[in-house]
């Protein structure tokens, strides 16, 4: 591209974002949504989605039924390390009887566990952001992903996850806000399907029971 027509593409751009653009269904206010939450329990919608998207899902009375899923788990796969970043998620695991988070960085794990913002009923979704202590790279990088979730962090939509973000984080949002739905998939070669291709090829989510 010559200088001239990128000088005039940016004066264009420029000008554009100088001239609102007029909202185009002015009558669809925030607190409107196309899609109606159905009369089940949002975990089991939560679940029923997710699950179809190769996720695989458990869910928990409570935090020593989730550290001893998560034992279960790392015998059976035979895992040897699993790399955790948020400390108050740790010591919760680790006063619960799960010790295996040892690994040293996100390199070297087998799989890593997370929080996560909410989870997103209608479309399986975990909410991600880079104002959790796991940052932008640890649901990413390792080769599996295992996202702890409690059950006040579910919601029907989307909308309501981004502004339930705004009411907490106010004017400081953070700066990556990601959803993570099921395990990385692309289909950009020759259109087949390929899983963990760009992130963890499975992800699991264990969904907690709120007690207090």
């Amino acid at each position: 591209m010559s200088q001239s027509a990128r000088d005039t593409i940016l004066k264009k751009i420029k000008q554009a974002l100088t001239q609102p653009v007029p909202v185009p269904f002015p009558q669809q206010t925030e607190h409107s949504s196309v899609f109606h939450a159905p009369a089940e329990e949002l975990d089991l919608l939560f679940a029923e989605n997710f699950t179809k998207l190769q996720g695989y899902f458990s869910y928990c009375e409570n935090e020593k039924e989730l550290a001893s899923q998560l034992n279960m788990l790392f015998i059976k796969r035979e895992w040897k390390e699993l790399y955790c970043r948020e400390d108050e998620l740790r010591q919760i695991l680790m006063d619960s009887g799960f010790h295996a988070m040892t690994a040293p960085d996100v390199e070297s794990c087998d799989a890593s566990i997370t929080g996560c913002e909410y989870l997103v009923a209608r479309t399986g979704s975990m909410v991600l952001s880079s104002g959790q202590q796991s940052g932008r790279t640890v649901s990413v990088y390792a080769p599996i992903h295992i996202c702890i979730a409690y059950t006040d962090q579910l919601v029907y939509d989307i909308d309501e996850a981004l502004l339930s973000l705004q009411k907490e984080y106010g004017e400081q949002l953070p700066s990556m806000i990601t959803l993570a739905t099921g395990p990385s998939r692309t289909a950009d070669i020759e259109k087949t399907l390929v899983v963990g291709v760009h992130g963890p090829k499975e992800v699991f989510c264990f969904l907690v029971q709120r007690t207090n």
